[in-house]
């Protein structure tokens, strides 16, 4: 499923214009991304958390030359899925 398709269930689930689901689904993307980056978890009971983990800074390797480099520190989302998503995910399968 794709955001138009989804979009497109949104509208037909709550009874809205496709244009206000797609304002609707910007907007929840766009709050969970603006809490992530403050560095706040968010959790959606039944579906599931999303939160900031911190990865330090570390020495790789550039696979070209194989010279040492400093891979600078960094932030990444992390989701992990709630029991009812996993249960409905298990049960459909």
């Amino acid at each position: 499923m794709n955001k138009t398709e989804l979009v497109a269930a949104i509208a037909g689930d709550v009874e809205l214009s496709k244009a206000e689901a797609a304002r609707l689904l910007e907007a929840l993307l766009e709050n969970l991304t603006k809490a992530l980056a403050r560095g706040e978890a968010v959790q959606l009971i039944g579906f599931g958390n999303f939160t900031v983990a911190s990865r330090p800074e570390r020495t790789g390797r550039n696979p070209s030359t194989g010279e040492q480099m400093t891979i600078k520190a960094s932030k990444s989302p992390k989701f992990a899925a709630g029991k009812a998503l996993r249960d409905a995910v298990n049960a459909a399968a």
